[in-house]
């Protein structure tokens, strides 16, 4: 496409202009609908999880930022060229957008991973949609399959990284970064198609492609037609058909994004001191409403009234190992000796006979902890002991989850909301009103 400088006038004198102006209008006022229609979009989906999702700020940040832009030529406060109207960054920010929309349980978007390279040097890479709980990276992208290819056979231009080499280092940081002691899987979406070989390629890598697979021919033809051309130096070359062109009228195959994404889901499951009480809590089996003497077992009642906690807790351990350390059922007794009530120390006979108990055995990435004000010995055992067993642990201390993760030490674990012994603490207590418990 010849490409051109256009000083952008006000929008009504658009149409005071020739041909060639208008038209540029005409893409204008295209770019500015789509902006605002994504945004719509990445509004959506930034609001789609009920505590949101990580990056969606980010995301409509950027939306606005080229929708602003787009503004400022239509006023003819910016000079571009047509070109710059054809390849914006709402190509990439559309195929996040149609990525994420396309999956589900979306965690995040645009998100910064940290990791070194087979260098040893620190790197970050940008994943443009994280989803399945963590379990699923998407690359989205929006180039056209005969630049990628280009790029990838060495026709590119100075600096340019293949998409070959973009795959190997989602590999090297999934490898870092595992989520339930498993890589993430990766996905590379095509939206403007890709060639064949480069499929090919990320394939046996073990990456999964979505997006409309082309053919490419060789250009054997034109090398033979240009033979007598040809100088002594070219004729010597040792693959002098290695030339190819992509076809993007032959469509190989076209891969919609993978329904079903093969995870190994961890099955083994380490249960926190926070957790085992939370499980037979009477709080936690109907025992919530009163009004108690105690503001946070109040507060707790009212958060179980509003939603229960328990049925998410036994949803995520069904059909799992379920495993404590002798620490933490140690710990758990004592605490049910002093505070529980009858009916949790029922419970909680019934639960330890589902439950193997195994010694303590904390691993040596979590002993790396150095203790705090959130991070004691008895946690850093209890979760240590959990990550030996390559378990999730189960708990309600996000505060040490946190202060571990501050540290650079990352525990696979299910956060829940917290429940405290109250049966107990019933005689005491303020029943509510029925027409209150009931609302």
């Amino acid at each position: 496409m010849m490409t051109f400088a256009v000083s952008f006038l006000p929008t009504h004198s658009f149409f005071q202009g020739d041909d060639l102006t208008m038209s540029v209008h005409r893409i204008l006022m295209e770019r500015m609908a789509e902006a605002r229609q994504l945004l719509e979009r990445a509004e959506a989906l930034a609001c789609s999880r009920k505590d949101g999702v990580q990056g969606g700020p980010k995301l409509c940040s950027k939306l606005k930022a080229e929708l602003k832009f787009l503004q400022k030529v239509e006023l003819g406060k910016v000079s571009v060229k047509e070109s710059h109207l054809q390849s914006t960054n709402l190509t990439h920010l559309k195929a996040v957008i149609e990525s994420a929309e396309s999956l589900g349980d979306v965690v995040s978007l645009l998100h910064v991973f940290n990791y070194r390279d087979r260098a040893g040097e620190k790197q970050c890479l940008v994943v443009d949609v994280v989803a399945n709980s963590g379990h699923t990276w998407v690359k989205a992208i929006g180039r056209k399959a005969e630049a990628l290819h280009s790029i990838w056979v060495g026709r590119g231009q100075y600096g340019d990284k293949s998409i070959i080499e973009q795959a190997e280092d989602y590999l090297e940081a999934s490898k870092q970064q595992l989520v339930q002691y498993s890589n993430p899987h990766i996905v590379f979406a095509f939206y403007n198609s890709v060639s064949s070989p480069m499929a090919d390629r990320l394939k046996e890598m073990g990456l999964s492609v979505r997006g409309d697979i082309v053919a490419v021919n060789s250009m054997m033809d034109l090398v033979e037609e240009a033979g007598e051309n040809l100088s002594d130096s070219e004729e010597d070359l040792e693959e002098p058909l290695c030339v190819t062109k992509v076809d993007r009228s032959t469509i190989v195959a076209s891969v919609a994004f993978p329904t079903d994404v093969k995870v190994d889901f961890c099955n083994r499951v380490n249960l926190d001191i926070t957790t085992l009480i939370t499980f037979v809590s009477a709080v936690s089996h109907g025992g919530c409403d009163y009004i108690f003497k105690e503001k946070v077992l109040t507060e707790q009642a009212a958060q179980e009234r509003e939603e229960s906690v328990l049925p998410k807790l036994q949803a995520f351990m069904k059909g799992k190992e379920l495993f404590a350390c002798q620490s933490a059922v140690k710990d758990f007794q004592a605490i049910l000796d002093t505070l529980g009530g009858q009916g949790e120390r029922d419970r909680a006979q019934k639960l330890l006979q589902r439950i193997s108990v195994v010694p303590d055995q904390p691993s040596e990435y979590a002993l790396r902890l150095e203790a705090s004000a959130k991070i004691n010995t008895r946690s850093i055992t209890i979760f240590g002991t959990g990550d030996t067993l390559k378990a999730i642990t189960m708990t309600a201390n996000s505060g040490f989850v946190r202060a571990a993760g501050n540290q650079g030490v990352k525990f696979s674990v299910f956060i829940h909301q917290p429940r405290a012994l109250t049966e107990s603490k019933e005689p005491t207590a303020a029943p509510l009103p029925k027409h209150d418990a009931s609302s």
